[in-house]
């Protein structure tokens, strides 16, 4: 395989937004697009030049010039779809939050590693320049031991509960939204968790509308996390050490610029924009993989992944919020 030809499940505004960044993608190319609605998939085609409208998900399952899939369904949708997926051998990249449950994402994985195809979270932030970058001042050991990590990642929304994001039975709140990419980035840094705690504040439908969490890591480490989309906020990100601190300027999910302080010693500075709209870096990464014949990214592994919904897990426990996975059988006749 000298190139890795994906499609794309779902044509909403995330859809838009990735199929105009696969200009910067190597050895990639967007081969097709699925829909429920075969209009949708014809008009999404045709604005971004895609060779090939499913007005299905079962046609681009049965399409053997698909290698990969990325699924930017809602996230009710996401643990059937990889599935199926997973079972027609095709690679996945599967949108945040990886499912609506950890139940639901230890099947995918499970899935995956059993068909030996390459899986991923579409956790687009943890390829970013500007976050690669922090990684490695951190790794350099420039801010000595890390200590903590504090953030934020508000997006007002009006509520609306028909909307993906605040409907139930699309596993929409704020806590899969917005809260998986505090939580995704405490973890990066600091790693497994072993006490999770979290206030939360609902939608009249019963929702998570905005969340505080709190997490000790297995090794001690201490994050304190902020998450909402019933107000604004800065978004704003800070790695702490034992020897200085790392500042992700707002919006860390789109940063651009880190700034590095440590104690007698001027801040320095680190401008890393992404390519894009930031997307084709996670795009790279798995095709990099896939070509590669790989099942997993070192970035972003599974076991990432898996963690991650679990504390998502306890937090929607916390605020009395239960979600399921959809039942997708009858659009994957």
């Amino acid at each position: 395989m000298e190139s890795v030809r994906w499609g794309i499940f779902g044509t909403g505004g995330i859809a838009q937004a990735v199929a105009g960044d696969f200009q910067f993608v190597a050895d990639a190319e967007l081969a097709a697009v699925a829909s429920r609605t075969p209009e949708r998939a014809q008009a999404f085609a045709r604005r971004h030049g895609v060779a090939r409208a499913h007005g299905s998900y079962r046609a681009m399952l049965d399409d053997p010039d698909i290698d990969a899939v990325y699924i930017a369904t809602p996230n009710s949708h996401h643990h059937d779809l990889a599935l199926a997926a997973i079972d027609a051998g095709k690679a996945v990249l599967v949108e945040k939050s990886f499912t609506a449950t950890y139940a639901g994402a230890q099947r995918v994985v499970d899935a995956a590693r059993a068909k030996g195809v390459f899986a991923m979270e579409a956790m687009w932030t943890r390829f970013l320049p500007a976050i690669s970058a922090a990684r490695e001042v951190v790794a350099w050991g420039r801010i000595g031991e890390v200590l903590a990590v504090q953030g934020d990642l508000f997006a007002y929304r009006d509520f609306d509960p028909t909307n993906r994001l605040f409907a139930q039975e699309l596993a929409g709140g704020a806590l899969l939204d917005v809260g998986v990419y505090v939580v995704s980035f405490a973890h990066d840094f600091l790693g497994d968790v072993r006490e999770t705690r979290c206030e939360a504040r609902l939608y009249p439908n019963g929702v998570d509308a905005a969340a505080s969490i709190t997490l000790r890591h297995s090794a001690d480490g201490l994050s304190s996390l902020a998450c909402g989309l019933d107000g604004p906020g800065p978004g704003r990100m800070i790695i702490v050490g034992s020897k200085g601190w790392v500042e992700i300027d707002p919006r860390f999910h789109h940063a651009s610029i880190v700034t590095i302080n440590r104690q007698g010693v001027l801040p320095r500075i680190i401008e890393a924009p992404p390519t894009g709209h930031g997307y084709c870096h996670e795009f790279a990464e798995a095709t990099l993989r896939i070509l590669a014949g790989e099942t997993e990214s070192p970035t972003m592994p599974l076991d990432d992944t898996l963690e991650v919904m679990r504390i998502l897990d306890d937090c929607l426990r916390y605020a009395g919020v239960s979600h399921t996975e959809a039942d997708m059988s009858e659009d994957l006749q």
